[in-house]
């Protein structure tokens, strides 16, 4: 393997054996049961064709008119339906690719792409139906709350367990022994046992155990979601520091602004499978664009959309977007153009119009948000309603040119939600003709053009 390559995977597959006959498991325990059921599951299946056979023998005579069918019971298949129930998921699916030493590496994915089982496997915590990794460096992960600790041991035992699973000595974990409690910020219960932690405090001391210790390669799963926003953002700084000092970190997360603002390079992989390998704000890109509904959702039926939350009081049933150039509507907006949003608002419940709170957003394809509106901030209350399109419009927007998706959110003034519809709209913003800079103007140079005022000042 190349110096400058730490991790070489290829053609990598995981299948697992769902169903009421479980295959081979990764553990101990699944390779006992395994051993210990074989012989009553072989004995079963034997009496079954027995059984099977012997009554396929004595009706192989019978008139198939003197059988009166609604009164038959017997089912032929039932010995042996329970045997046949076996099914094949494959988690992973011939992946390969190479990272090279220092390289900051986002895994994303939708919910089930095979990201955590990629890292498990490059963690040696399961193993590969097929394929084969090569690993140059020693790997430290951080793929659950509480990876690698002992929960009757405290904070202070842990943090020496967990530096000599990883490979070092005592007095390597001594020296970096104040950094890392210092890190976490859990001081005060240093040697209280783990056990009686939170999930935060778990999360903080474990990635402060793994960031610390100086491996070549950092593995980190979205576990940092558990944490506060403060504290998620130090790991953020820690992960750019152990890249800077020629380290390798793989980070799996949801949270694409993250992933762009973190990592130089992406890999998306899509039911087991590398589909988009490259730019870390491109594959960001084209992930989420291949989430949004498709490529021409100026107008939506919102009723059968699965992704969203709330209670339910209150839908969002349909919505569309338009632009307008002074009277004339378009079917795209320009820079400096008006955006509308109209959506159409059932209210399930006959909740007062003046209990009703809307808000609209509108994020980057890679999910920074750069507006948020709502009905408050124009002083305007609507009156009661059964069912109603609602209205709002953003005059002279200014956004650069590029891919966006927007958000839709019902919910009463204080807050509780009735209904949240995630990026269920994508439109795409064009360069206003008359700009001087339309032919170079991109998201590229910034998120907003703000308008300016030049002058010449003799002193």
């Amino acid at each position: 393997m190349s110096s400058d390559i730490v991790i070489r995977v290829s053609n990598l597959s995981k299948r697992y054996i769902i169903g009421h006959q479980a295959g081979r498991g990764d553990g101990l325990r699944h390779v006992l049961q395994e051993a210990v059921s074989a012989p009553f599951r072989a004995l079963r299946a034997s009496l079954s064709r027995k059984l099977k056979s012997q009554v396929e023998t004595d009706v192989s005579g019978i008139n198939p008119t003197d059988i009166n069918l609604n009164s038959t019971s017997l089912n032929l298949n039932s010995a042996t339906s329970t045997l046949a129930e076996r099914e094949e998921f494959w988690a992973l699916r011939d992946v390969s690719f190479e990272i090279n030493r220092g390289e900051v590496v986002g895994i994303i994915g939708r919910n089930g792409a095979g990201k955590s089982t990629l890292l498990k496997i490059l963690s040696r915590i399961t193993e590969p139906t097929s394929g084969r990794i090569e690993i140059d460096g020693r790997v430290a992960s951080l793929l659950e709350v509480g990876t690698g600790f002992h929960p009757e041991l405290t904070g202070r035992e842990n943090i020496f367990l967990n530096g000599a699973i990883l490979g070092m000595s005592r007095a390597e974990v001594r020296r970096k022994f104040d950094e890392i409690v210092d890190f976490s910020g859990v001081e005060q219960f240093l040697d209280t046992p783990v056990k009686r932690y939170s999930s935060g405090m778990y999360v903080r001391l474990a990635f402060a155990v793994a960031a610390h210790l100086e491996p070549e390669i950092l593995i980190v799963d979205e576990v940092l979601a558990v944490g506060d926003a403060e504290f998620q953002k130090k790991c953020i700084g820690k992960m750019q520091d152990v890249s800077k000092g020629g380290r390798t970190v793989l980070f799996v997360s949801h949270n694409m602004g993250t992933v762009t603002t973190l990592c130089n390079r992406a890999i998306c992989l899509v039911q087991g499978a590398v589909i988009s390998d490259g730019l870390a704000h491109e594959v960001a890109g084209t992930f989420l664009r291949g989430m949004t509904i498709s490529n021409s959702t100026m107008h939506c039926d919102l009723r059968q959309m699965k992704h969203r939350s709330g209670s339910g009081e209150a839908l969002i049933a349909e919505a569309s977007i338009y632009a307008r150039a002074g009277k004339t509507e378009l079917p795209m907006p320009r820079m400096g153009d008006t955006l509308g949003v109209r959506f159409l608002v059932e209210n399930k419940s006959r909740i007062p119009g003046a209990e009703f709170r809307f808000s609209v957003a509108i994020k980057t394809v890679n999910g920074q948000q750069l507006v948020h509106v709502t009905n408050e901030d124009d002083g305007f209350q609507f009156s009661d309603f059964s069912s109603q399109w609602i209205q709002v419009e953003l005059p002279s927007l200014q956004i650069y040119p590029g891919d966006y998706v927007l958000s839709l959110w019902v919910g009463s003034a204080r807050y509780k939600e009735y209904d949240y519809v995630k990026e269920c709209l994508r439109f795409e913003v064009s360069a206003a003709q008359k700009s001087p800079r339309a032919f170079k103007t991109d998201s590229t140079q910034g998120l907003f053009l703000h308008a300016s005022r030049w002058q010449l000042i003799n002193i």
